[in-house]
């Protein structure tokens, strides 16, 4: 659907934003009704209909809730369950904006607004209806972008909440052990984000030492110290109205947090050498390969920082958790590598299809492109079978020695026990400490002991 030919109904308790929306749209819509009493909902969908309703997250209403977005939109829902809905919300009520999501919102924006952005999610949200573009609740994808692939229903999950929270502005943290693809699941969130035309600059955080940290990230005037020779933009500002992907987030120092942390709250930058202050507009991805479990201690990350960072979680499950995932994974690497190495006719045979799936992929994803790789070049016919397939020597030994020197202290079964349980849990303390039969106090005080 074109935005000239739509009917938009906008309700919220705040006669400025009731304005600004109405002289925002009035010339590029058909018609825009605005309402300050979110009751008059029972009355107008009956009557008209809508072809987007933009809502107000909180309403000084007698219902009293503290959520009484999420009321209205169930009500909506009940009365028009086709007319798409954006909701508003303020920055701390994004958790929320994201249940709503969950809820049948189409989308959500944060006050204050862009006006560029809000017309953006508006069409987008239009053409989804009108099927002039994917439904963001299609359950039957196997492919994200070109690369992020996967059967499985813990990467089909997956996929849904990169749909529904790629077009909001909620920022995201990544979790997954090495070589599962977090960087892949980042790009994936910006292509479908609507930065896609702005940058996607990528930073390995983890690398950077103290005194790179800050002119890396933040920039720096020519003269601010010995080697800097001219000015020089920081990351922030290089990704400045796009995505920005801090890879390795828990690495990083108290020290080097308290400096983002300020960053992400003020929404500007100072380069190095400067007293001026750069206003910023990003939107940010963390990754790491760190458990939640280790984030939750305070003594190694900052429990505000975190919640800045974590507006929405992605856990990507390692390989040897994806099932059939690495059948497909391995039949898409032969046909990459096999035109890579201009040998188009090549395939897996049952057995080594087999022996993949039997091995356990301490490397995850990254281990199987390179076992997949270095058989298609070694194959001396068009078959690839079991005895092509050469694991890593270095992950085979480590594995065969921890299978000959097994620890039965009980110091390290209980470690085991405990991390065995909270990676089930995805790094939920409360329903880890449930099963292992501990307070969360105890929990935490045991994660603490072991370094977990």
């Amino acid at each position: 659907m074109l935005l000239k030919n739509a009917t938009i109904l906008v309700i919220d308790d705040d006669t400025d934003v009731l304005t600004a929306v109405r002289l925002l749209l009035k010339t590029e819509v058909k018609e825009v009704v605005i309402e300050k009493n979110p009751d008059a909902i029972k009355t107008l969908l009956p009557k008209k209909e809508f072809d987007l309703i933009l809502l107000d997250m909180n309403f000084n209403s007698s219902i009293n809730t503290g959520n009484e977005g999420i009321f209205w939109l169930k009500k909506i829902k009940e009365l028009s369950p086709a007319t798409a809905v954006i909701m508003i919300t303020a920055y701390g009520d994004i958790d929320l904006a994201v249940r709503s999501l969950k809820e049948g919102a189409g989308d959500f924006v944060i006050k204050p607004w862009h006006n560029e952005r809000l017309l953006e999610t508006i069409k987008e949200l239009l053409q989804r209806k009108s099927g002039t573009i994917s439904a963001v609740s299609d359950t039957n994808h196997s492919v994200i972008g070109s690369e992020l692939l996967g059967e499985s229903e813990p990467m089909q999950d997956i996929f849904k909440k990169i749909e529904k929270i790629a077009p909001t502005d909620a920022n995201i943290l990544v979790l997954g052990e090495n070589g599962t693809g977090k960087d892949l699941v980042a790009k994936a969130i910006h292509q479908r984000s609507l930065r896609v035309n702005k940058s996607f600059v990528k930073v390995d955080a983890g690398s950077l030492t103290e005194t790179l940290f800050e002119s890396e990230l933040f920039g720096y005037k020519k003269g601010a110290f010995t080697d800097a020779k001219e000015d020089r933009m920081g990351r922030f500002e290089a990704a400045n109205g796009g995505t920005l992907f801090l890879d390795e987030i828990g690495n990083i120092s108290l020290q080097q947090q308290a400096r983002l942390l300020t960053v992400l709250q003020n929404r500007q930058v100072t380069r190095l050498g400067s007293n001026q202050a750069v206003p910023i507009d990003i939107r940010l991805i963390c990754a790491t390969n760190v458990p939640f479990a280790a984030l939750a201690d305070e003594s190694r990350f900052r429990k505000d920082l975190i919640y800045r960072i974590n507006t929405v979680e992605i856990t990507i499950p390692p390989l040897r958790k994806r099932g059939s995932d690495i059948g497909m994974l391995a039949k898409h690497f032969v046909k990459l590598y096999a035109a890579k190495y201009f040998k188009p006719n090549m395939e897996l045979d049952f057995a080594a299809l087999i022996k993949l799936e039997q091995y356990h992929f301490p490397g995850n994803v990254r281990e199987l492109q390179y076992v997949i790789e270095r058989a298609v070049i070694m194959s001396e016919d068009d078959v690839i079978n079991d005895s092509d397939l050469i694991f890593s020597s270095l992950e085979n030994q480590l594995n065969q020695e921890q299978d000959d020197g097994a620890d039965f202290r009980l110091s390290t079964v209980e470690r085991n026990a405990i991390q065995k349980v909270v990676e089930k849990h995805n790094g939920n303390i409360t329903k880890a400490a449930k099963e292992l039969g501990l307070t969360r106090t105890a929990l935490y005080r045991r994660l603490s002991k072991y370094d977990i």
